[in-house]
């Protein structure tokens, strides 16, 4: 990281990843080109990370050939003057974390994974669940990502001073 001073540690690189609305994930594909697409996902813990998509496909074709993956979330994303000079800025809070992703096979996981996106994203619709992942288990596939170290966490926010709050201060 080139801007030490906007580093934070990796519990809060976590809670980014936890609140973004989704996570870019970005692949290889067979052909070494990038990919990167937003996704939705959630996690187990806070080592496993999971994310739903069709049976075929880019995402899958790439991790046949290359199961690391980047992850990337942003969060409180807002455009700004710097409150001291006037500069055209962005305040942000940024994670980004390196997994290995596999295709989940086990029924059972595959249900657990779905049910973890669900009441991330659906919790007030649970009482649908069942009946969802009974329509269309059999054509959903799931991926699980294993991140290969803690995610890293990065931001620029200013406090009401309109300092710039460096190495980890909250505000």
């Amino acid at each position: 990281m080139r801007k030490i001073s906007r580093e934070m540690d990796s519990q809060w690189a976590l809670d980014i990843m936890r609140k973004a609305p989704y996570i870019t994930v970005s692949f290889t594909r067979p052909d070494d080109t990038a990919y990167g697409v937003p996704l939705s996902l959630a996690s187990k813990d806070d080592n496993v990370w999971y994310f739903h998509c069709a049976p075929d496909g880019d995402k899958l074709d790439a991790i046949a050939v290359n199961p690391e993956v980047c992850l990337s979330a942003v969060t409180k994303c807002q455009p700004t003057v710097g409150p001291k000079d006037g500069t055209f800025t962005l305040q942000y809070r940024s994670a980004i974390a390196f997994g290995k992703a596999e295709i989940v096979t086990d029924n059972d996981e595959k249900i657990l994974a779905l049910r973890l996106i669900s009441q991330r994203f659906l919790p007030k619709h649970m009482d649908a669940f069942d009946a969802a992942v009974e329509r269309s288990l059999h054509r959903t596939a799931v991926v699980k990502i294993t991140l290969l170290a803690p995610p890293t966490g990065k931001r620029k926010q200013y406090d009401k001073n309109g300092d710039e709050m460096k190495y980890g201060r909250m505000e």
